[in-house]
């Protein structure tokens, strides 16, 4: 096995100094190339020139352009986000899904996630790293529910992620299937349904 095929998997490891510089220089060139051109128009060659880092090192480093976009996924999900806490579930159901809106409804700030969601569609790694992005960040959305069943606004057992997928999934279909606005009346009017749904025990576990 050669060195290069040794590396370790992007993501795995948590350097700081000039190697997170490098990577997030890599990770900028990364954003804007999949906003300027989408996931086929992305190469390595545009990243290295982008990033200024040479190209031997992006090869070396990254691989391809799945593992670009794949660490490009795995440090977005590095970052110190956490959810609302506006005091009421629906509150914070209603910033949520506002973020949403926010991130993909419009041009500008939805390309570099549009084209992430189309980069997993033709690469299963970049599947996969979205995957585990979505997945860390439901997690983190778990002191949301966990504060409304202490408040009495949710049943004991309410499925945090169900939930937060509840809240995000018609802004993805209109935004990402079909491609009609979204609007910040549509965040909240999706926020107190999804509200309503929870307190009825909708996203309780299913019995059988």
């Amino acid at each position: 096995m050669s060195t290069e095929s040794a590396a370790p998997t992007p993501g795995t490891v948590r350097p700081g100094g000039r190697t997170a510089r490098t990577r997030s220089a890599v990770r900028d060139a990364v954003l804007t190339g999949l906003a300027e051109h989408g996931y086929p128009g992305l190469t390595v060659e545009y990243v290295a020139e982008r990033s200024g880092v040479h190209k031997t090192t992006v090869y070396r480093r990254w691989g391809s352009v799945e593992g670009l976009v794949a660490d490009a996924l795995d440090l977005a999900g590095e970052d110190a986000w956490t959810p609302p806490d506006t005091g009421s579930l629906e509150g914070d159901l209603r910033a949520l899904a506002r973020e949403v809106t926010e991130t993909f409804g419009s041009a500008p700030t939805a390309a570099a996630p549009t084209a992430f969601i189309a980069a997993a569609f033709q690469s299963e790694r970049a599947a996969q790293a979205l995957r585990d992005f979505y997945t860390e960040r439901f997690a983190r959305c778990e002191p949301v529910v966990r504060r409304a069943v202490d408040r009495g606004e949710a049943p004991s057992g309410t499925d945090a992620a169900a939930v937060v997928r509840a809240v995000s999934a018609p802004l993805f279909f209109r935004a990402l299937i079909t491609r009609e606005p979204i609007d910040i009346p549509l965040a909240d009017q999706t926020a107190a349904a999804v509200t309503a749904a929870v307190r009825a025990g909708a996203y309780l576990p299913a019995r059988r």
